[in-house]
């Protein structure tokens, strides 16, 4: 496979011959959907409802069968309690699939709409479903999927950076001192926070991965796209849910946590790591950038990665991020 373009033969023929090649007849109707780390479609079955399936083709090498499969295992832990998670589709015993050198799976179709945020009903809602998620999530370890920690979200994406020629040179060495002070900073706050409980997360808790529906049997709020799911603290998945000044995040966190505790504990040592982890989500998301720039989905989506511009934001984040985590943090 060519490793410049990875997804260069997955062409409708390849997705729906795929989808065919494991028992599951297709109508020929398909539709991609808004992805760019793996590739999905929004695909037709002919059955008797004719019905709709999602069809996600993980990126090569990014994650090992063993990983997904941990994965899979844990989104049907949560469907089988009745949180409203999406797992995959079980075809034949097995949930990924592999055919012409991709790996894939299929899931059922869920509509929706993204939640309204900024109502404190919808703020409790979601603290008590991710509250269910981590209860779940507490239960066992991944024993495959790596942890959200510095070494893995800050150190090698950092190191990558500065490797990789994408600074530009009158930058470099600005960057490289701002994020070593930020990382340095990190580790500061994970030092206040103590030795805490790691369990497996969503991951990647925000808007877009929260589809919302008004009916059904179970209306209210669906998590998708469990993609980012590893090990680590609890409140990475409700950090990114608040915005806004400081006392419109603690508000937001109030409400959140109100519908947490319903159903899982949290320790408020968690709350030192608020700013730690969007550092360490910047710094990682520079670096996910660059590593995917072979990709030509990325070009197209991100023009100004390669200008002087979009390194001396960055830099500025960073210092204003070394000035956020020096703050005292949200209150409980």
């Amino acid at each position: 496979m060519d490793r410049i373009a990875p997804f260069a033969d997955l062409t409708p023929d390849a997705v729906l011959n795929a989808i065919d090649a494991i028992g599951v007849p297709t109508s020929g109707t398909l539709l991609a959907l808004n992805s760019y780390e793996n590739r999905v479609f929004q695909v037709g079955v002919q059955d008797d409802a004719q019905r709709f399936v999602v069809a996600k083709f993980y990126r090569p090498g990014r994650w090992t069968d063993a990983q997904i499969v941990e994965e899979h295992a844990f989104t049907g832990e949560l469907a089988g309690v009745e949180v409203p998670a999406v797992p995959p589709l079980a075809i034949d015993g097995a949930t990924l699939h592999e055919r012409g050198g991709y790996r894939f799976a299929l899931y059922p179709r869920r509509g929706g709409r993204a939640p309204e945020i900024e109502d404190r009903q919808v703020r409790e809602w979601l603290g008590r479903f991710i509250g269910r998620i981590h209860s779940v999530g507490g239960t066992s370890r991944y024993q495959h999927r790596p942890s959200l920690d510095v070494a893995t979200f800050g150190d090698e994406p950092r190191a990558y950076l500065l490797a990789s020629g994408w600074l530009p040179h009158e930058l470099r060495d600005v960057y490289a001192g701002v994020s070593a002070q930020a990382i340095d900073e990190v580790r500061r706050c994970y030092g206040r926070a103590g030795d805490l409980r790691t369990i497996r997360l969503h991951g990647d808790v925000h808007v877009g991965n929260v589809l919302w529906t008004d009916s059904g049997a179970q209306p209210g709020p669906h998590f998708v796209d469990f993609d980012d799911s590893r090990m680590g603290p609890a409140v990475q998945d409700l950090w990114m849910l608040l915005s806004g000044s400081r006392d419109e995040r603690q508000a937001q966190l109030a409400d959140l946590l109100a519908g947490y505790e319903d159903f899982a504990e949290f320790d408020r040592r968690e709350l030192h790591l608020i700013e730690a982890l969007r550092t360490l989500r910047l710094v990682h998301y520079s670096a996910w950038i660059a590593r995917r720039w072979d990709d030509p989905a990325f070009p197209a989506a991100f023009p100004w990665f390669d200008t002087p511009r979009y390194w001396e934001e960055r830099i500025l984040e960073l210092r204003e991020q070394v000035a956020a985590m020096q703050e005292p943090p949200l209150a409980g």
